[in-house]
């Protein structure tokens, strides 16, 4: 039937498209700040969105399941309940989040589906002890 040569392009050509579809089907959200994000969240409303900011010092409520990110001027309450969170979630660490943008009872709230945070530096803790 086919030669052999002939058959591993078409296996290859047929591989490579499907991984081709695989990445425009799946791709990644962009990643914007608390600040961009809030300067209208209006148009975001139901949308997956991704974004990065500090954890507000003293925000994280693990009864609800809930912490505050904030920006340079905006804040944003980030709902974590059905979230992959890393480990290392504390007060004040940078933090990415992704998930659907909801309007609540008046307030904008991101419910998570992923939340990454950022990893300690161990330059910071050496700096720390030496002195």
């Amino acid at each position: 039937m086919w030669a052999r040569r002939t058959r591993i392009l078409v296996i290859g050509a047929i591989v490579t498209l499907g991984l081709m579809a695989t990445l425009l089907l799946q791709a990644p959200v962009p990643t914007t700040t608390v600040d961009e994000l809030m300067t209208s969240p209006e148009t975001h409303i139901d949308d997956e969105v991704a974004v990065r900011g500090q954890v507000l010092d003293g925000s994280i409520d693990n009864g609800t399941m809930t912490f505050v990110l904030e920006g340079e001027m905006s804040t944003l309450a980030i709902r974590f309940t059905d979230a992959s969170v890393s480990n290392g979630l504390d007060d004040n660490r940078t933090v990415y989040a992704e998930g659907v943008l909801l309007y609540e009872d008046g307030d904008y709230i991101l419910d998570a589906s992923v939340i990454k945070t950022s990893c300690p530096s161990k330059y910071e803790e050496e700096a720390n002890t030496e002195g």
